[in-house]
């Protein structure tokens, strides 16, 4: 089984995260703010990626280092769980509908970071988290499991839908991506014989 656990402990964060990259897409997940709890549990759920993400964080700061540290730690651990990446699919593509919300995302576990982040949201808020967070959520995620990903809202009015369609896009396209293709017969995905640099 592909897992790995991630525990950190700083001033700003004490955070514990677990995946396993070949689950059923069971989810343990208290960061402190609740839709950043819904979005991650939509993101396991839909990726298949059984996922234990709980996080103590300074909160009566702001949200930036729960959100930030939530998304360094899944990142880390996914990368870890990949190992040297023998086999995997590398690639994972999603168009993601929800109602009146089309999203588009595309990743690719290059081992070299890149978020295009190309959605906006039309107020400040959802629930109680801050949404300029959301793009920052996935470029650090990008950063540190290695990620070249894209993601584009196509159209859409309502900012949940938007914000959902996104993380079930990306969840979709990373279980495209980690998935292990048998014809690789545990090969490297890459013409270099390694992924990043």
């Amino acid at each position: 089984m592909r897992t790995a656990r991630i525990e950190r402990k700083t001033h700003e964060t004490d955070i514990f995260v677990e995946v396993n990259l070949d689950g059923t897409g069971q989810f343990d997940v208290s960061t402190g703010i609740g839709f950043l709890d819904h979005m991650v549990e939509q993101f396991s759920r839909h990726s298949l990626i059984d996922l234990t993400c709980r996080i103590n964080g300074d909160l009566h700061v702001d949200q930036h280092h729960t959100t930030e540290d939530c998304a360094l730690a899944i990142g880390q651990a996914i990368v870890q769980a990949l190992g040297d990446k023998g086999g995997i699919v590398r690639y994972g593509h999603a168009y993601s509908p929800m109602d009146e919300t089309l999203s588009r995302v595309a990743v690719d576990i290059s081992g070299r970071p890149f978020l295009v982040w190309k959605a906006a949201f039309s107020q400040p808020r959802l629930g109680e988290m801050d949404t300029e967070l959301f793009e920052h959520w996935f470029h650090s995620i990008a950063q540190t499991a290695g990620l070249t990903l894209h993601i584009e809202l196509l159209y859409g009015a309502n900012n949940h839908h938007i914000c959902e369609s996104i993380y079930k896009g990306f969840a979709r396209a990373m279980r495209s991506a980690v998935e292990i293709d048998p014809r690789k017969q545990g090969a490297i995905p890459s013409t270099k014989g390694v992924l990043g640099g």
